[in-house]
């Protein structure tokens, strides 16, 4: 792949200062979360790009300790707000309270004013919480009582869900789920990092993950991440895969045709080039390549396919259909 590199890997002395911080910041989770490297990945890739990521699982998977590990170490002020029926706007934005003492109004700022906020289960709360949660991820500005609130910066929202249980639950519509960079789907971790889960939790005191970046420093990892070369031969394959989505028999994929119903929007695109860049900036190298667009293309686009009746009925998902698309569109 030497065609698409701007340079040998780590040729800018910066950037191997800017890996190193990216490395500790790797070691550090990894102390505590076993396995899931993936999760961690691209929970990087949202916050070096400054954008959210949906994590789906099960539960006992550790969604919830790996985002706030991550925000320990990078010594980022971290909120949980756990979503259900009864939770109002109020309670993730804040509310004005009244003071009898002044006979004034007072601000009183929501869990939402952090850097990282864990919305855990989103899909429990109605779509007027949902909303009001979205647009300031949209937005970063929170109005209160008439006055707009900026939201600190990094401001990174996780949000989780269950994919096996949807009684009583609030499905995303899927023009809030595309203000989601990424949807990340996270599996069982394998059998020797289930012995060490176990190990771990009857033998020792579970580690806690100390600071090792600072927060003002997440802007210059940020600077490395927009610095790494996407060349043109990467923007025309990525704008090949997100052509592909809306028109799949132009690329051989006619029997495509019948099993989606919309393709992505040019968001997607925009997305998949910066994660892209972001997972190449995580390897150490200052240019892309198909493999990083490959990659994070599921992430992507899993949340961003809409699919019909018919592909549901063949059991056909989101995540085949990208699979059958990254493997036809071709490399210009």
């Amino acid at each position: 792949m030497a065609q698409f590199a701007a340079g040998p890997a780590g040729s800018d002395p910066r950037s191997h200062v800017l890996h190193r911080e990216v490395e500790a910041i790797r070691a550090e989770v990894g102390r505590v979360i076993v396995g899931q490297q993936g999760l961690i990945d691209r929970l990087l890739v949202a916050l070096l790009t400054n954008n959210h990521a949906l994590i789906e699982g099960v539960p006992g998977l550790a969604k919830t300790l790996a985002v706030s590990t991550l925000a320990r170490a990078l010594e980022c002020s971290f909120s949980r707000i756990q979503f259900t029926p009864d939770l109002l706007p109020a309670d993730v934005t804040g509310t004005l309270i009244y003071n009898p003492q002044d006979a004034e109004f007072h601000t009183r700022r929501g869990p939402i004013f952090a850097n990282v906020v864990l919305a855990d289960e989103i899909n429990r709360a109605p779509a007027k919480v949902q909303s009001a949660l979205l647009e300031a991820m949209q937005e970063r500005t929170v109005s209160i009582g008439g006055q707009t609130h900026p939201l600190p910066d990094p401001f990174l929202v996780l949000a989780t869900q269950n994919p096996i249980e949807q009684e009583g639950t609030y499905p995303l519509p899927e023009a809030q789920l595309d203000r989601f960079m990424l949807k990340i789907v996270v599996h069982y971790p394998e059998r020797e990092q289930e012995r060490e889960i176990l190990a771990r939790s009857l033998d020792q005191e579970p580690p806690q993950a100390r600071p090792v970046v600072a927060l003002a420093e997440i802007a210059r990892l940020r600077e490395g991440v927009r610095a790494v070369e996407v060349n043109e031969r990467l923007r025309e394959y990525i704008v090949r895969i997100v052509e592909a989505t809306r028109e799949p028999a132009r690329f051989r994929l006619a029997e495509l045709q019948p099993l989606l119903e919309f393709g992505v929007s040019p968001r997607a695109a925009i997305f998949l080039a910066r994660a892209a860049q972001a997972y190449a900036f995580l390897d150490g190298r200052t240019f892309t390549t198909p493999e990083d667009v490959k990659a994070l293309a599921p992430d992507v686009l899993r949340h961003r396919l809409i699919l019909t009746y018919e592909a549901e009925a063949r059991g056909v998902d989101a995540d085949e259909v990208a699979t059958r698309i990254l493997e036809s569109v071709g490399i210009p």
